[in-house]
């Protein structure tokens, strides 16, 4: 019959052998991608509304991958890859090179739209013109996007040398939550304005702007270790933005575009 000292490290032996098991699940689950943290930023516009949506999904069909998100501009994605508190971002990148360490790989083209609530008086015209945009106020993006320097390119284009501007400052949702109110108009990329399509709520003003010499991309370290989980995240953004490429495709060929 056992003794007490030899049922106790019986006891104790279950607990290591167990601990180990679970060790050996957990470095098998790492390396499957199935198990570990994403850290990932971007533009809150982006994030806010189609990538958190994504992320979503994706912890549907992995829900042991944890993902931290956070958000910033181009500069805070590039520090933040380069110190190692990022492992993944995705933000717009121009004509500009992402820097010799980091690698951009587009994943949509740019494209912007003039955005307006659904009930907006301009969708009850037949032709939409540039004089007619002038008669309303715009809201403009959060200081530091990209967006700002687009905006101001579509208003010299029509006619118009300063911005009527009644609020600004506000987050992607303050912002469609301000113009569902009222009849002001800004520039949201179109993949933005698609995600809250459901919604009926807001709609494309049917008018052509200059587009942006720019696209979004997956911004990662070329020399970082390899993270089977950010990798795993990185394949289902990317076939879910060919699903989005396609859904901007149909949208475009069924508007008619006023120039």
């Amino acid at each position: 019959m056992p003794t007490i000292i030899e049922r106790q490290l019986a006891v104790r032996g279950k607990i290591i052998l167990e601990a180990g098991r679970k060790a050996s699940e957990t470095v098998s689950s790492f390396r499957a991608g199935s198990a570990g943290t994403v850290r990932i930023g971007g533009v809150q516009f982006f994030m806010d509304a189609v990538i958190s949506r994504m992320i979503g999904q994706f912890q549907v069909k992995w829900p042991d991958i944890r993902v931290d998100q956070s958000y910033g501009n181009l500069p805070e994605m590039q520090a933040g890859l380069r110190s190692g508190q990022l492992d993944l971002a995705i933000c717009p990148l121009g004509v500009a090179e992402p820097g010799s360490e980091l690698q951009f790989t587009e994943i949509l083209p740019g494209r912007n739209v003039v955005a307006a609530r659904a009930r907006h008086p301009l969708f009850r015209k037949k032709s939409v013109t540039s004089n007619d945009l002038l008669r309303y106020p715009w809201i403009p993006p959060l200081p530091g996007s990209p967006l700002l320097a687009d905006i101001h390119s579509i208003l010299l284009s029509i006619g118009m040398s300063e911005v009527n501007v009644r609020y600004s400052g506000g987050s992607p949702m303050s912002v469609l939550n301000y113009i569902e109110e009222n009849e002001a108009l800004t520039v949201l990329p179109q993949s933005v304005l698609l995600a809250f399509r459901q919604t009926g709520k807001f709609k494309t003003v049917p008018i052509q702007i200059p587009q942006p010499d720019r696209s979004l991309g997956l911004l990662r370290l070329k020399d970082a270790p390899a993270l089977p989980a950010s990798d795993k995240l990185v394949r289902f953004i990317t076939a879910a933005f060919d699903d989005l490429r396609a859904v901007i495709l149909r949208h475009e060929n069924a508007v008619i575009w006023s120039t």
